[in-house]
Order: structure tokens, then C-alpha cells, then sequence
């Protein structure tokens, strides 16, 4: 029976080690929390580091080791050199800045790029100790971004998703590091990769196609012979766990110990890592001018601030802590009295209880970060309105901003905006805040932390789903026995072969060097065989085609169906043509052509190709919709047609195709063994003529007219070559 594996960079608990003494702590990480549930009702592995370096372990790993294995957690062992360039290096210094629009403070050193790829690497090894075929593998967040590939390549048939707890950045930002492409190439090796919202999926799927020139479709990548999905899946919270915290002893005891503390003041709370994207300052100076301009409230209402330590080795960190300390310091000096302090700071985390306990109690709650993928602390405060009125004030830089539209929205770097968002919450009519309170509760009751574990995991079904009907297209050992048994048997075979992307590889240089021996011999040795005829098919011109392959004893068809030329024959064109409408549609292309960097036209002798191989993805398809826009006008009496090629958009005679040129030779005289290979949209013109007795093959994943599909063109060749031996 196949398992689920949680991967994540650290284990849900913390591990303390006191005179040879092993202790656990929940970790206080929404990570951590979240996964909980799906982690004890699935009975998962969770593989993860413990906490602890290996210099900190001492003599105590293989005791650790049993106690984390007999919970169902495996451990990933550090060094302290690892974690400081895997931990607070790339992962920290790198991507945590870069995906939340920091763009000074990326550190882009070739170390700790290294360090990443070796720390992911270890964890990799980790998965494979404990993973078997078929089990169900989920990796969470940035720090492990290389882990899909690494483990696909070693285990191809494991079920691999990625979840992306923060931001994904646009294709601008994301680009910026220097190793984006590889980072792109292991996430797309995962079966499904999920991101709180809309918005990060449409930037990770722009920086898909802008970097490794990969469409998608609905959110499908095909990438060779596997099928990634890309979704959001906004995370959810334990939504009953909150909702009914106010029945639990210890949480009653702590809004009676709180409230004889703050007495009858209107409390208004945050709760954050202490961590620069989270909008600190801003929020601090945004409560000292709230009191300056509204001087009435002065006395008459507390700021409880909660910032849970945070990378407290990291000069960053460091600094903000200093600059936190001294603003609630000042804040507290310039407004405070005997009786009230305005801001109560705890530089601490907090248990459940006292956390419930405060979100019962507040009246505001500010959750402004400058940038966050989600925030689930402003679930949990709204969780916990069931009687109690509160006003959630959100940051529109949030995820959750995209779920909760019902809160009071607000821009952190607005400051006055912000100002003013803390008055129109205190007073914030009591029918109203109950109104919005409700319509949020509702959603998140009912998308709480299992549908969102349940959806992520659901989405598997639908993959595989899709992945099996492609794979039922690929060719069984089985079904190529009876091929070449039946090749065997045939007394007179036609061979329909494209060139360009089916017998070679595509070249970013449109004038590609000649083909290399391993094509000309499986042409040699197809043609030498009287049984055999031969026909290859191509965009290129005719000179092309003579001069590489003039020498065979092949048919050849140039211009994609335009000229053939059959063995021992003359090129002849397929019917008479015009082409005194090339100088209108070059203009056209032309314009094109000046706005597109590293476009190009190519004139044949009947028709006109605008090249943008080299272009990137996003302008060629910007440019490719305006040049066909620009031309329709042009060829609607003209008796042209506009062809979609790979990279290309041919413009030529109407009723010209592969398709038609191939029915030459499929007429006339009867074949009892048919194969044809193609592998783009203009070969889908041939594969439409052939019968169902055809053997006829797509290169690539994609769905097709073609019978089969080949996964890669060294395998067409090989196969090509066991007709023949």
C-alpha cells in the first residue's frame, strides 16, 4: 500500500537536548500547525531537519534518530556549515527576499547556490531511504526547490507534488537569479504545484514559458513524457479548533487574566514573526501618528504586539529587532502614563491558549504585511468571532487579501491610509462588523485546513487520469513486436517521415548544418530495400533537401507539401501558383519584424515565413496574434492561408499542406504497411489522411491525430533501425 511523505525543510517539533535528555516542542511555524491534522489522520512520514546540528547532536544522533522514527518522523542531519549557507544563505539571503520584492538584498554567491543544491541533494536521499514506487511524495516550500527533479530522476514513478507557502514573484523579479531556469526545470518535474493564489500561479507559469518556452493549457504542462498541474489551493486553518477555543479551561482562564490587565481599554492585536516583510515599522509608526491625530483615544486603547523571534542570526533580523525595540520604546515614552502603556511588545511566541485568548479579546486586528503568500493568523483571528464583534484590518499585499474581501483592506505602504484604517475600525458599526464577520466564517468553515490538504491531494487523480490517456497512446513492447512482425510480412511499405523535430533536433539557427550520418544511414538503409518507398517530408526549401539528400533513392516533399519531387524524378510543383501577392504580405511582415527583436523573414518561392525561434515566448505570442491580425485582411481574397508552425507563421497558397502532397503516393497502388512520424501541427495534416491501419506516430506528450506517441527522437531512430536489422 503506498504512503504518504511530508518533506519539509525542518520537522514540525523543535528537539532540545538537556544532560543527555531528548525534549520535544511543537513548533510554533503555521507550516508546522497546518500540517498537523493531515499528518496524524493520513498515519505520514514526515522528513524534515530536527533542529539541531550535527556538532549540537553530539553522541546523541542515533537515540534521536529512534525516538523522531517511532513518532513517524525521519530526520535529515545538518552541519553547521550546511545550515548556515543552506538555511540563512540561499534559502534566506536569496529567494526569501527576491519572491517578497526585496531586490536589494539578494546575495547571489555561487557558494551558496552549492550549498543549496548539496542540502537539497541530502534530503533527496533522505526521501529514498524511506520512499517506495508509487508512494505519494509532498514537498513544502522554497527551501526545497530542487528536491522534484532530484527525485524524479532517481525515482520516476513516485507521485510528486510541491506546495509554495510564500509568494511566487512576476517573470521581472524571478529572472533575476541567476539559476531561475534550473529552479523552473525540478518544479515542473513534480506532478502537481500548488500556490496560495491566482496570482502567484499566472507568475510562475509566465516565468515557465518566458524561461523554458513551456505552454500550458488550463494550467496542464506537458514537459516530454510527464504532465505537471499548476494550481492555487489557498491554505485553510483547523476553523473548529478556533472557533471553539472559548470552551477550553485554560483559554477562559487567560481573557480574565487579560482583561483585569488591559481593564476596559479597546485592545488592538498583531501577531508576526519578527521578520522584515511583515510591515513592523510601518504599522508601529502608523498606531504613533493614529494617537497623534486622534488624541481621544489616548488612554483608551492598548496595542498588544506579539513578534515571535525570527532568524535571530541574521544581521537583517538583528536590525530590525533594534529598530522595533526603539520605536515601541519612544511610542511608549512620548504617550505613556502611570496607568496605560500604549503598545505591550512580547518578543516571545505563545501557546495556543494565550494566542486564543487574545484574538478573543481584540477588538482590531492588524495584520498589514508589505508582502505575504498567505497569513493564516488572520483566519484564526476571524475563526474566533463567534460572539465577540472584531474588525480584521488586511494588508491588500496579503494572499488572504484574495479570500477575505470582506475585512478592511488597506495598502501598509500607505501611511496615512494606515492611519486612518485603525479609527474606522474602532468604530466600525457593531451590525456591520457582524454582517462581514459572518460571510468570512462561513467560507473559511467550510474550505478549512482538510479541504485544503484534501483538494491538493485530490488533484493527483486528475493528473494521472490525464497522464494515463497519454500513456495508453505510447508504444508497448508488445504492440512494436507486432509491428515489425508485420513490416516483416509486408511486400510493399510506405514511409511518411517529417524531418525537422522528428529525425533531428531543432535548432535555435534557422539555417541548420547538414544532417549527421545516423539519419542518412537509417535512410540508406530504409530506401535499399525494394519493399520500401520512401518519403521525406519537410519545411525547408528544395536546394535544402537536394543538396543534403539528393544522393537517396527517397521521395522528397519541400515547402510543406508545396514541391515534390519522387525518385528519379524532377521537383514539380503540386499545382500552378501565383506569387504576386508576396510584396503586400512581406510589407505587413515587415512591420513585424522591426518591432520584433531576433525575428526574421524567409522568402521561398511561393510563400513567405516569419521565423521567431530566437524571440522570447511572451513577445512571439504578443507579435504572432497581431501579424495574423494584421495579414487576414490581406489573403481574405486572395486565396491564401495562414499556417501555424513550430515557431514559425507561414503564409502560402491555400489548399497546400503535407497532407495533400502525401495523397500522391497513398494513390495509385496499394500498401499493405503505412508509417508515419511527425511531430507538429503541420504534420497533424498527414496523420488526418491515413487510415486507422496506419501506424503513425506524434513526437512528444501531446495529444494527437496520430496513433501513437514518441517520447524522444533517439527512440523513433532506434525503433526505425529495429525495422530494418
Amino acid at each position: 500500500m503506498s504512503k504518504k511523505i511530508i518533506v519539509s525543510n525542518r520537522l514540525p517539533i523543535k528537539t532540545k537536548i538537556e544532560d543527555d535528555d531528548i525534549n520535544f516542542i511543537s513548533s510554533p511555524g503555521g507550516l508546522a500547525t497546518a500540517m498537523k491534522s493531515f499528518f496524524q489522520s493520513r498515519k505520514a512520514l514526515w522528513v524534515g531537519w530536527p533542529g539541531l546540528t550535527s556538532n549540537q547532536l553530539g553522541d546523541n544522533r542515533e537515540k534521536l534518530t529512534k525516538e523522531l522514527e517511532s513518532k513517524n518522523y525521519s530526520p535529515v542531519y545538518l552541519s553547521e556549515r550546511d545550515f548556515k549557507e543552506f538555511y540563512y544563505g540561499f534559502s534566506n539571503k536569496v529567494v526569501w527576499p527576491l519572491f517578497h520584492y526585496f531586490l536589494q538584498l539578494p546575495d547571489y554567491s555561487e557558494e551558496l547556490w552549492k550549498a543549496y543544491k548539496r542540502v537539497n541533494h541530502k534530503f533527496c536521499e533522505a526521501v529514498l531511504e524511506k520512499a517506495k514506487p508509487g508512494d505519494l511524495v509532498w514537498i513544502h516550500d522554497y527551501h526545497l526547490m530542487l528536491l522534484p527533479e532530484m527525485l524524479r530522476k532517481k525515482m520516476p514513478d513516485l507521485d510528486i507534488g510541491f506546495f509554495l507557502h510564500i509568494p511566487f514573484p512576476s517573470y521581472e523579479v524571478f529572472r533575476q537569479i541567476p539559476w531561475s531556469r534550473e529552479i523552473l526545470q525540478s518544479l515542473i518535474s513534480s506532478d502537481v504545484v500548488g500556490f496560495h493564489t491566482y496570482d502567484y500561479v499566472q507568475h510562475f507559469l509566465e516565468s515557465v514559458f518566458r524561461l523554458l518556452g513551456y505552454e500550458s493549457n488550463l494550467g496542464e504542462i506537458i514537459v516530454k513524457d510527464h504532465l505537471t498541474k499548476v494550481d492555487s489551493f489557498p491554505m485553510g486553518i483547523d476553523f473548529d479548533k478556533f472557533n471553539q477555543s472559548d470552551k477550553r479551561k485554560r483559554v477562559k482562564n487567560e481573557i480574565k487574566k487579560l482583561k483585569k490587565e488591559i481593564g476596559g481599554q479597546k485592545v488592538i492585536l498583531s501577531v508576526d514573526r519578527m521578520e522584515y516583510t511583515k510591515g513592523i515599522i510601518k504599522r508601529l509608526e502608523a498606531f504613533r501618528d493614529f494617537l497623534k491625530k486622534y488624541p481621544e483615544y489616548q488612554e483608551k486603547v492598548t496595542y498588544l504586539m506579539v513578534s515571535v523571534p525570527s532568524r535571530t542570526g541574521v544581521d537583517d533580523y538583528k536590525y530590525l529587532k533594534r529598530k522595533v525595540d526603539e520605536l515601541v520604546g519612544s511610542i511608549n515614552a512620548d504617550f505613556g502614563s502611570i496607568d496605560w502603556v500604549p503598545v505591550r511588545y512580547f518578543f516571545r511566541s505563545f501557546p495556543f491558549y494565550g494566542l486564543a485568548a487574545m484574538y478573543k479579546l481584540a477588538d482590531v486586528a492588524l495584520v498589514t504585511p508589505l508582502r505575504d503568500g498567505m497569513n493564516l493568523v488572520a483566519k484564526e483571528y476571524v475563526a474566533t468571532k463567534k460572539k465577540k464583534d472584531g474588525v480584521l484590518v488586511l494588508s491588500e499585499m496579503a494572499g488572504t487579501a484574495m479570500e477575505l474581501g470582506e475585512t478592511l483592506v488597506v495598502n501598509p505602504n500607505d501611511h496615512q491610509a494606515m492611519v486612518d484604517v485603525i479609527k474606522e475600525a474602532l468604530t466600525l458599526p457593531k451590525k456591520e462588523k457582524k454582517k462581514r464577520n459572518q460571510i468570512m466564517r462561513a467560507r473559511l468553515k467550510r474550505y478549512d485546513i482538510k479541504s485544503w490538504a484534501n483538494d491538493f491531494i485530490a488533484s493527483f487523480d486528475q493528473v494521472k487520469k490525464t497522464e494515463k490517456e497519454l500513456r495508453e497512446r505510447q508504444l508497448s513492447k508488445k504492440e512494436k513486436k507486432k509491428i515489425i512482425s508485420h513490416y516483416k510480412k509486408s511486400k510493399k511499405r510506405l514511409f511518411l517521415l517529417d524531418y525537422d523535430g522528428t529525425l533531428t533536433s531543432f535548432n535555435k539557427n534557422i539555417k541548420q548544418v547538414s544532417p549527421d550520418k545516423n539519419i542518412i544511414s537509417i535512410l540508406k538503409n530504409l530506401a535499399k530495400d525494394k519493399k520500401n518507398n520512401l518519403v521525406l517530408i519537410s519545411g525547408r526549401d528544395r536546394k535544402t533537401l537536394d543538396d543534403w539528400f539528393g544522393d537517396l533513392k527517397i521521395n522528397l516533399i519541400a515547402e510543406h507539401g508545396l514541391w515534390i519531387k519522387e525518385k528519379d524524378k524532377k521537383w514539380h510543383l503540386i499545382e500552378n501558383l501565383q506569387d504576386d501577392w508576396k510584396e503586400s504580405v512581406k510589407e505587413v511582415m515587415e512591420i513585424v519584424v522591426d518591432r520584433t527583436p531576433s525575428s526574421l523573414i524567409e522568402e521561398k518561392e511561393y510563400s513567405l515565413v516569419w521565423h521567431f525561434r530566437k524571440v522570447d515566448p511572451k513577445l512571439a505570442k504578443v507579435r504572432s496574434r497581431e501579424l495574423k491580425n494584421r495579414l487576414f485582411p490581406r489573403i481574405t481574397h486572395e486565396n491564401l492561408d495562414i499556417m501555424d508552425g513550430n515557431k514559425v507563421i507561414e503564409v502560402k497558397n491555400a489548399g497546400i499542406n503535407k497532407g495533400r502532397a502525401v495523397q500522391q503516393f497513398l494513390n495509385g497502388y496499394k500498401k499493405d504497411f503505412i508509417f508515419a512520424a511527425g511531430d507538429d501541427i503541420t504534420d497533424e495534416d498527414v496523420f488526418e489522411v491515413l487510415d486507422d491501419k496506419t501506424y503513425s506516430f506524434k513526437m512528444g506528450y501531446g495529444f494527437s491525430k496520430a496513433k501513437y506517441n514518441v517520447s524522444s527522437i533517439q527512440k523513433l531512430k532506434d525503433f526505425l533501425r529495429d525495422l530494418y536489422k
